[in-house]
């Protein structure tokens, strides 16, 4: 049976349906989820994302499984960490580590390079910063984000992509040319 008719099966009532798409998934989401998440939490977020196939499941497309559990992981996560609090809204750090190898120098230099283009969108408060934080940070839909914000969501996705722009710009200015040379 494929993933698609065992979500069909989960959709009419089926738990060993939804074991078994447990058994399939949980393992690669649980890996996905620890880049973003403190090991302890993943577990909880697990569940929270297959509660949410077993009500979800009714409403399913079939176009691909994998991606339809990622966006409900996806936004678990994202809810766990607001639940939790500013702590967790940092980038997390195995981030840096698998962009620097493991190297203590170079995480090093990631980080400042990631500090210097986040103070290219201005200071803490400003448009292109807030929609940053709640669209990428937060994983906050535009709409919820031009609520918060007071404004329409047209604005929100023009802010996200100077945003884009102005981060790319600066990590692109920082990176050493090839010849080594800044």
């Amino acid at each position: 049976m494929d993933d698609d008719q065992l979500i069909a099966r989960v959709g009419c009532g089926d738990d060993a349906a939804l074991r078994e798409l447990f058994r399939r998934h949980a393992p690669w989401l649980a890996v996905r989820l620890r880049a973003v998440l403190p090991a302890a939490d993943v577990e909880d977020v697990l569940q929270e994302t297959f509660l949410g196939a077993w009500r979800g499941a009714k409403k399913y497309r079939p176009d691909g499984a994998g991606g339809w559990l990622w966006g409900i992981a996806r936004r678990q996560a994202a809810l766990h960490i607001r639940r939790r609090g500013p702590a967790l809204a940092e980038l997390p750090a195995a981030e840096f580590v698998a962009a620097a190898g493991g190297d203590p120098a170079e995480i090093a230099l990631v980080r400042a390079d990631l500090a210097a283009a986040l103070a290219a969108l201005g200071p803490a408060g400003s448009p292109e910063r807030d929609v940053w934080r709640l669209l990428y940070l937060e994983d906050r839909p535009v709409a919820e984000v031009a609520k918060l914000m007071g404004v329409p969501a047209g604005t929100v996705k023009s802010r996200a992509h100077r945003a884009r722009r102005l981060l790319r710009t600066a990590l692109q200015e920082g990176r050493p040319a090839a010849g080594g040379a800044k």
